[in-house]
């Protein structure tokens, strides 16, 4: 799920720190990121990586931002609940068993959860006892939802941008029967509060719990943002992270 890299259109709860120009590299950073991160998931499960997003018309947006290959699709719906919805509806659509909802905030999650997520998903086929993933993130909301079928009750009834998005999900899932498995709990990106701590992750020298994010590294650094270091670190983390 992404948001084309529109100054003032993007990230706008990080302006200020960010002017809208510094936000909209940043969530191109962001999305970049990502989509290399979940290239490498793809890579070891067979999964495919598909982009949602918005507005519609600003498809030139991605351009030098998407892998060779990505299915780009435009989100239909009103609130963010319907985008979803629509979103997984569409995917399912064009052929997939199983789809997993991914946010473009969280540009340092680690690789293996989103493996873990395909496999476990893979995994329904044959044992239904898990039949929904969520990734949790540490402000309430969650950063993965990964369904084999798009039930239209998860998205319904959800304070969408509030600490109580997780919980009221997992309330959904309860309500109509859904066990839910779940990911490592991770963190994204909104406020000054966790840009610092993303500045802090990336600059720490030596291997990192998460995503490595190299191009979201190298946009703070470009920014000349205070906390990061302005010289290469000579070592730096796999970028596969563990659970």
């Amino acid at each position: 799920m992404a948001k084309a890299p529109i100054p003032g259109k993007v990230k706008t709860r990080l302006t200020p720190p960010l002017t809208p120009a510094q936000a909209a590299l940043l969530n191109a950073a962001f999305l970049t990121d990502t989509l290399e991160n979940l290239g490498l998931a793809a890579a070891a499960t067979g999964a495919a990586c598909a982009v949602s997003y918005t507005p519609a018309g600003w498809e030139h947006a991605f351009e030098g931002i998407l892998p060779v290959g990505t299915l780009l699709l435009p989100q239909r719906g009103d609130g963010f609940g319907e985008r979803l919805l629509a979103t997984a509806e569409d995917l399912f659509a064009c052929g997939f068993a199983a789809v997993c909802l991914i946010d473009s905030d969280s540009p340092t999650v680690p690789t293996a959860e989103f493996v873990h997520a395909a496999r476990a998903l893979s995994s329904f086929a044959r044992d239904r006892a898990h039949p929904a993933v969520l990734g949790r993130s540490d402000d309430g909301g969650y950063y993965l939802l990964g369904v084999t079928a798009p039930h239209a009750e998860l998205f319904a009834d959800v304070g969408w941008s509030t600490a109580e998005v997780a919980d009221q999900t997992e309330q959904r899932a309860a309500e109509i029967g859904l066990r839910l498995h779940h990911l490592r709990t991770w963190y994204d990106v909104d406020e000054a509060v966790s840009l610092e701590r993303l500045r802090q992750e990336l600059d720490r020298p030596g291997p990192s719990s998460g995503y490595v994010a190299p191009h979201t590294r190298a946009c703070l650094r470009e920014l000349r943002l205070p906390g990061l270091a302005s010289e290469d670190k000579s070592e730096v983390g796999s970028g596969h992270g563990s659970r």
